[in-house]
């Protein structure tokens, strides 16, 4: 099982760990090495012990190509479907037998199927899940690749190495930021995107606008650069932008948003109108032209629960 990744094919490595041995306080579980070649197991043994190889996609649904997991099915004859297809076979019968052979449970390849586990091969993630669910893993992990957020670039990374890329390719300005603190920006209307990073645990925010029509030269949101499927801690933010003062009384108008943060992968595509934003009238703005400029403030809060 090889997988095509950015530096070319990686090879991956399935676990299957030992139950017996792990709750009588033995040694390590049996390895199922999954590569080019097919899969390897091997006993968990101190001694040498003899090396059993198998295809790697016996892993693998033969009808929907998908991952086995429980309940997989066999025919008399050995052939396996997961359950999902069966529901959907005529008469629930096998489909490579001429005769239409039953189906019915496989103890073995459940446990096999629920004990094999993978190395989730995002850059600096390294955790080993059941080989089943890397599917939800990956669509959640913390460290899988973003796409730059600048339009016609086609670079990815983990998000946290985001902001040097950003800083040494497209000059886009990184800002520091800490939770539950406000952060102060002056933003141009014609380039509103600044990149935000939070020290504390390596994630980024990006402060998007665009403008919505005549009467609305800009409208401002955050999004966080991450897998949208993430688990929780997930962010909030407190946007609002400042007026200039009154010349008769130095007092300014101030707009105000809200917002629940959302997750993207690929930030630079989301549209801010289909988000949580905050909507900046002319009045607010300063300077003239191109040059206008909003004084934009922004607190960011973790949400854990």
């Amino acid at each position: 099982m090889v997988m095509e990744l950015l530096n070319g094919p990686v090879k991956q490595e399935i676990v299957v760990h030992n139950a017996g041995a792990q709750a009588s306080g033995g040694g390590g579980g049996a390895a199922v090495e999954a590569s080019e070649h097919g899969l390897t197991m091997t006993a968990p043994t101190a001694t040498p012990t003899p090396t059993v190889r198998m295809e790697a996609n016996m892993l693998d649904c033969p009808i929907c190509s998908s991952p086995f997991k429980p309940p997989v099915l066999q025919c008399k004859r050995g052939h396996l479907a997961c359950g999902s297809c069966v529901a959907k076979l005529p008469w629930k019968q096998c489909q490579r037998c001429d005769d239409g052979g039953d189906l019915s449970a496989c103890p073995f390849v459940d446990a096999l199927v629920s004990s094999a586990r993978i190395k989730c091969d995002h850059d600096g993630c390294g955790r080993r899940v059941i080989y089943h669910k890397l599917g939800d893993h990956k669509s959640a992990c913390p460290l899988a690749p973003c796409k730059c957020p600048m339009p016609g670039c086609a670079f990815a990374c983990a998000p946290p190495a985001l902001p040097h890329h950003l800083i040494a390719v497209h000059g886009v300005p990184v800002h520091a930021v800490q939770y539950g603190k406000v952060l102060q920006l002056e933003v141009p209307v014609s380039e509103p995107r600044r990149l935000l990073f939070a020290e504390e645990d390596g994630r980024a925010f990006l402060v998007v606008g665009s403008a919505l029509g005549p009467g609305v030269p800009i409208a401002v949101s955050v999004v966080c650069v991450r897998a949208g499927a993430s688990p929780p801690p997930h962010y909030a933010a407190k946007v609002w932008a400042n007026g200039p003062p009154e010349p008769a009384n130095g007092r300014t108008d101030t707009v105000r948003a809200e917002i629940q943060v959302t997750s993207s992968k690929e930030p630079g595509t989301v549209a801010v109108e289909e988000l949580t934003f905050l909507t900046v009238p002319h009045k607010l703005l300063a300077g003239a032209g191109p040059f206008r400029t909003v004084s934009l403030h922004v607190r960011v809060d973790k949400v854990t629960f």
